[in-house]
């Protein structure tokens, strides 16, 4: 599929023809949920932790004794039916990450990105680059552009000034083409691909 290459003063760069083997996919949903779980899930940091029987800060003496009182028999207060006992089969820290193959994780990638291109939200940028590395100046061009919650691709190295100037901008992300991930395609309204971005994407999945 061919598609316009755009600068950031809104200029044209010519035309690009984008693989349909990367962007041309008949989007498949259940695999870029599964992926967005799988990313979901593998940050979680599963610290929770309740105290069991065994850690609540109790007595462990007997309660009352053992017959003639006409109540149930207990031992100490640590049990769970009581104020201050135990949490029984509370949480504990473990990791909520689950298995993905790798080819799975790269077939949804694809998916993710004709899914953009499918509903017309990928955009090809000539260069990320600013000469001044201010925010303001790059604020001005984004709104010329109406980019207003992007997510912006670079190739393995992302210019410094450019970098520096677009962290501070609300709801706009760039990434090295090493960070692009299907959680933070979806997330934005748009995905702003840079001519080398592409260029490693189709050297990736070639």
């Amino acid at each position: 599929m061919k598609t316009s290459v755009t600068t950031l003063d809104a200029g044209s760069a010519g035309d690009i023809e984008l693989a349909d083997a990367i962007f041309g996919l008949e989007v498949r949903n259940d695999l870029i949920h599964r992926m967005v779980r799988y990313q979901t899930l593998k940050r979680m940091a599963g610290t929770h932790h309740a105290q069991d029987r065994s850690e609540v800060a109790v007595t462990g003496k007997k309660m009352y004794k053992q017959k003639g009182t006409g109540g149930a028999r207990h031992g100490d207060k640590s049990a769970p039916q009581f104020r201050g006992g135990g949490k029984a089969f509370g949480p504990k820290p473990r990791s909520h990450a689950i298995d993905m193959p790798k080819k799975v994780r790269a077939l949804a990638l694809r998916h993710a990105l004709s899914a953009k291109a499918k509903a017309g939200e990928i955009v090809v940028l000539d260069k990320a680059s600013s000469a001044e590395g201010k925010t303001g100046q790059l604020k001005s061009q984004f709104a010329k552009l109406a980019w207003n919650n992007v997510l912006i691709i670079d190739g393995a190295e992302l210019e410094p000034a450019f970098a520096r100037a677009a962290r501070n901008i609300p709801n706009i992300d760039v990434l090295p083409i090493q960070g692009i991930n299907v959680y933070d395609i979806l997330r934005r309204k748009k995905l702003v691909l840079t001519k080398a971005a592409v260029a490693a994407l189709e050297a990736r999945f070639k």
